[in-house]
């Protein structure tokens, strides 16, 4: 099983942006930790994050026949990106949203997801441990699929 994980904007800067709410380890850390326990769980992963809503939805549509499914931390575009959830639901692959922080006791303009709304998992508040649990969830709803 083969898995996209993207990233949008600011996720590069984990470990330092605001650390209280995203944590001490910094983005190449997370990266190396996620695609070690995905390998432990039989998947394999791709990483991309981009700062820019286009390159994230360029991704999405590239991931057609590449990818089992796409594990997804939208960030900030999460709350306003209706062209990612368009791209999401075009390719129609199997996608997990996950944020680091817990999206539900932020801003009230944090409270809408565009992206989950195409997502079939969703795990929110657990740090970057919420990226494997989402690997997990997203395995085990494609292999129940079949």
């Amino acid at each position: 099983m083969k898995f996209l994980v993207l990233n949008g904007p600011n996720i590069n800067l984990v470990g330092m942006r605001e650390p209280g709410i995203y944590g001490d380890v910094n983005y190449e850390s997370m990266l190396a930790i996620v695609a070690k326990e995905c390998a432990e769980m039989g998947i394999e992963t791709e990483f991309y994050q981009s700062n820019h809503e286009g390159d994230l939805v360029d991704a999405i549509q590239n991931a057609l026949g590449r990818f089992d499914g796409i594990v997804i931390n939208p960030a900030a575009y999460t709350h306003t990106s209706i062209a990612i959830l368009d791209a999401l639901k075009a390719v129609a692959l199997p996608a997990a949203e996950v944020h680091i922080s817990d999206v539900t006791k932020r801003e009230d303009f944090r409270q809408i997801s565009y992206a989950g709304m195409a997502c079939c998992c969703h795990v929110i508040g657990k740090g970057i441990a919420g990226y494997a649990i989402a690997a997990k969830q997203l395995k085990e709803f494609i292999e129940h699929k079949q």
